[in-house]
């Protein structure tokens, strides 16, 4: 990559970046359905795990995980397909199609910017839960090592790319709403963010790791708070790269085919 395309990079992130720091209340309500979760389900597993470990997990793993969780998923998880079908629906995509820029390029900075921003605001909220959890925490550990770094970015990708594949959606349907909100809910309940993978049964366990959603937060939170080793986690790094490949392979087949089918405002 040039220098060039570097500043244009860095032109396009920065006025992203304003964009999503114009409206901080909006942003702080949407952290807050990720941050209820962090707070309220330590407190129901902490009761559950009075009379002993739960396959594995203490108390004190338990809180770490969800704590780990909110703060993965806030740079990790990708709702960005909503955005865009509207801006489809709208007519408001055609002036992507005329920029010299990537329009895949345009939108992962974009969505880059926003989970920056998101991160940011979610910290405060995890530093609290910190402070608030400091007895079922004291002596816990996180691990931090490249395959953390790694497993984080990847599975942002892997977010990122399946967000853009459906999408992509939205150009071949009038209205794509629907389809995103039956995507939701085994993201939610498959990568971990409810309750974490190894305490679902064997069968939505194994599921989870034959989809996306568990390479998206479920990974690199178990990374993080020691569940898996680093020869361990690796090879689960390897499949979030060929679910990253995947997704950016399909949404570039569904764009080019839908662009046939794109009419503009009124779609």
């Amino acid at each position: 990559m040039n220098a060039a395309a570097l500043r244009r990079w860095k032109a396009v992130f920065s006025i992203y970046f304003q964009d999503s720091i114009a409206y901080p209340a909006g942003a702080v309500i949407w952290i807050l359905t990720d941050a209820t979760t962090a707070l309220t389900m330590p407190f129901v597993w902490l009761s559950a795990a009075k009379s002993g470990a739960i396959q594995g997990f203490s108390g004190g793993d338990l809180v770490l995980y969800y704590l780990c969780s909110l703060l993965i998923g806030a740079f990790v998880t990708c709702w960005f397909m909503f955005d865009i079908a509207f801006e489809i629906k709208e007519g408001q995509f055609s002036s992507t199609l005329v920029r010299p820029f990537s329009f895949f390029q345009l939108c992962f900075l974009r969505n880059l910017s926003w989970r920056a921003v998101r991160l940011s605001l979610t910290i405060p909220f995890f530093l609290f839960f910190l402070w608030l959890y400091r007895g079922p925490l004291a002596g816990m550990r996180v691990h931090v090592g490249p395959e953390l770094i790694a497993a984080i970015v990847m599975g942002h990708l892997v977010s990122f790319t399946t967000a853009m594949a459906l999408a992509m959606v939205a150009l071949y349907v009038g209205e794509a709403m629907g389809i995103f909100e039956l995507y939701f809910f085994p993201q939610v309940f498959l990568s971990g963010s409810i309750v974490p993978i190894a305490l679902l049964p064997a069968w939505a366990g194994n599921l989870s790791r034959v989809l996306p959603f568990y390479y998206t937060t479920g990974l690199p939170t178990e990374i993080m708070i020691g569940r898996l080793s680093p020869a361990q986690a690796w090879p689960l790094i390897g499949v979030q790269a060929a679910w990253a490949i995947g997704g950016y392979v399909l949404w570039k087949v569904l764009y080019r085919n839908g662009l046939k089918h794109y009419t503009g405002v009124g779609m």
